[in-house]
């Protein structure tokens, strides 16, 4: 008798196969859709690089402002400058969004790396408009990809959200400064035209980027309406390190009109951890109500302070 408990109790049920198989194929599909996000990322920004900027000695914001600028002074590869200079960028990756988080911006920013290194692309235009407009697009339309995939191909925002977390400034101010400093030293060491040129690729990429990401902007606030929020709440909490406020609320849908007790959960994540939660919320609940709203900045909280690992 002991023995037969013993093994029906090891012996997963159908509904567990079941949640298993289906969190499995949530998984895979996810993996694949970010691999191909992130791939095409690396190819759009490779050819801004290489089709546009390169040979007109633009740059552009952030780190791969900084890698273009050192680029243009020195005798050193865009593809090894890219790795070295974002570096730094991953091991705070590592420290502040995670592992899995860290690992794809390190495999995003060698494989654009690798391909800056091995794949030939035309020099489509000597226009300086048309580089600073154009390069900024293809550069733009890589980081945004790569985003929506998971990772960045460029560590400044990683810095930027350290920052504004340790000393409570906007993500947005972080930036600025960042990158008056980088057009600082191309109007210092090319030309003030060139950097002039280089500020339009800024602000062609950025607007592109915003596009690409549909408009998200630092923090999200997300309302979630659904009948596993204990559920819900676990996975935000114990597998995303976030916070999250309960009401109680009263559902009043259907033909009938009657109206029943519902938890809802509303909680605050970054632009870059709404891929990670709408997993979640796949595994959970595909048919969850949600409301994702655009937030300028919070204070306090757990959404400025560094996550919790597990």
């Amino acid at each position: 008798m002991f023995l037969t408990f013993s093994r029906n109790k090891s012996k997963p049920s159908g509904y567990q196969r079941a949640k298993a198989f289906r969190e499995f194929t949530i998984n895979t599909r996810r993996r694949i859709k970010d691999t191909v996000l992130i791939s095409a990322g690396i190819f759009s920004a490779a050819f801004g690089f290489k089709g546009f900027l390169l040979s007109n000695h633009f740059i552009d914001g952030g780190a791969t402002g900084m890698s273009l600028l050192i680029s243009a002074l020195t005798d050193i590869p865009l593809s090894i400058l890219i790795i070295c200079i974002n570096i730094p960028f991953m091991i705070l990756a590592y420290n502040i969004m995670g592992r899995t988080f860290a690992i794809k911006t390190a495999l995003a920013i060698t494989g654009l790396a690798i391909c800056l290194a091995t794949v030939q692309f035309p020099n489509v235009t000597n226009d300086n408009l048309l580089v600073a407009v154009f390069g900024g697009f293809f550069l733009g339309a890589g980081i945004g990809l790569a985003v929506r995939g998971g990772a960045v191909i460029d560590g400044t925002e990683v810095l930027a959200i350290y920052l504004s977390r340790k000393f409570g400034t906007t993500i947005g101010d972080v930036v600025i400064v960042i990158n008056v400093l980088i057009f600082s030293a191309a109007a210092y060491f090319l030309s003030i035209e060139t950097a002039l040129y280089s500020m339009i690729t800024y602000l062609s990429a950025s607007k592109t980027l915003d596009f690409i990401i549909e408009g998200i902007e630092e923090y999200i606030g997300v309302t979630i309406i659904s009948s596993h929020s204990n559920e819900l709440r676990h996975a935000i909490i114990d597998n995303m390190g976030r916070g999250v406020t309960i009401y109680s609320g009263k559902g009043g849908y259907g033909k009938s009109g009657r109206s029943r007790d519902i938890d809802i959960l509303y909680t605050v994540v970054t632009r870059l951890e709404i891929n990670k939660l709408n997993t979640e919320l796949e595994k959970i609940d595909p048919h969850a109500f949600v409301v994702m709203s655009t937030i300028k900045d919070t204070k306090g909280g757990m959404i400025k302070k560094r996550p919790l690992k597990h």
